[in-house]
């Protein structure tokens, strides 16, 4: 590999002193380098196309923050087909594999052409009042919004209903986002190199409520229903932590998995059992 992206989420680097370390280095060993500022913000595609970053067929990218910069990056770039690997400045990091005193090691083993690549199924959400396909890497969550009370969720899979939750929410989860706002309400960890979809309620009230475990091809639908008579819940529909709209009662939201699958590099065979195991430890 000769041609590295950089992407950067300046608030972990804010006067680009790494970010300038590591552009040096790649080009001090024959690669070429360029880096592109990370908002983190939905305007961020719009950005990398403005760029002219897919024409420039980069080998990989090194995302250099957290994993919420990664899960934006990976997204942006998952079109592209250009593989990714983190490089973890901010606290836990589940997903990215580098540190600050590894990436130069990291950089010679790329250029090497040591590595590995995961693919990692993403989701794909679209409401009934547009025809916009949204998607997320970690999860799509529809939750209350404006007064504290709960709401009321329909959920079906595949035309079949399944459960109706009276919740804060629910978490809808590719296995990459397990570990996010999946773990912090109580839901499974699974591998994210798993093809599989989780369905996780927030603070349910329902003792039996629980995480449910589906196929990876099947068809969600989420729809708000009337809790109150005088119907005036409402909803917001996050994806990656982005908001994007809000439901009302009646409204629903369809979420499959995604056509585009993002590419991760990976440079070491430590499982992802051993990772989490090494985080969960260092965080404590």
């Amino acid at each position: 590999m000769k041609r590295i992206l950089l992407i950067v989420n300046k608030n972990k680097d804010p006067n680009l002193i790494l970010t300038s370390g590591i552009h040096n280095y790649i080009c001090s060993v024959g690669g070429e380098c360029d880096y592109f500022i990370n908002e983190g913000s939905r305007h961020d595609a719009e950005n990398i196309v403005k760029a002219g970053i897919p024409e420039k067929h980069y080998d990989c990218a090194l995302v250099l923050g957290g994993d919420g910069t990664l899960v934006r990056a990976s997204k942006n770039l998952a079109p592209y087909g250009i593989p990714l690997i983190g490089v973890n400045l901010g606290t836990l990091g589940y997903l990215c594999e580098l540190e600050r005193g590894t990436v130069l090691e990291a950089i010679d083993q790329i250029m090497k052409g040591e590595f590995g690549t995961e693919n990692r199924m993403m989701l794909s959400g679209s409401s009934d009042a547009t025809a916009e396909k949204i998607h997320a890497l970690n999860d799509i969550v529809i939750h209350r919004s404006g007064k504290t009370q709960i709401v009321r969720l329909s959920v079906a899979v595949n035309g079949k209903f399944l459960y109706e939750y009276d919740a804060d929410g629910i978490i809808v989860a590719a296995p990459t986002g397990s570990t996010g706002y999946n773990l912090s309400v109580g839901g499974p960890i699974v591998d994210p190199k798993a093809h599989m979809i989780l369905i996780t309620p927030i603070s349910p009230h329902d003792l039996n409520a629980r995480t449910i475990v589906i196929d990876a091809d099947a068809r969600i639908d989420i729809t708000l229903d009337r809790r109150r008579p005088e119907s005036d819940e409402t909803a917001d529909v996050t994806y990656d932590g982005d908001s994007y709209l809000q439901m009302r009662v009646g409204d629903s939201i369809r979420v499959v998995r995604a056509e585009e699958s993002v590419k991760i590099l990976k440079l070491d065979d430590i499982s992802f059992l051993q990772i989490l195991s090494k985080k969960m430890k260092g965080y404590r």
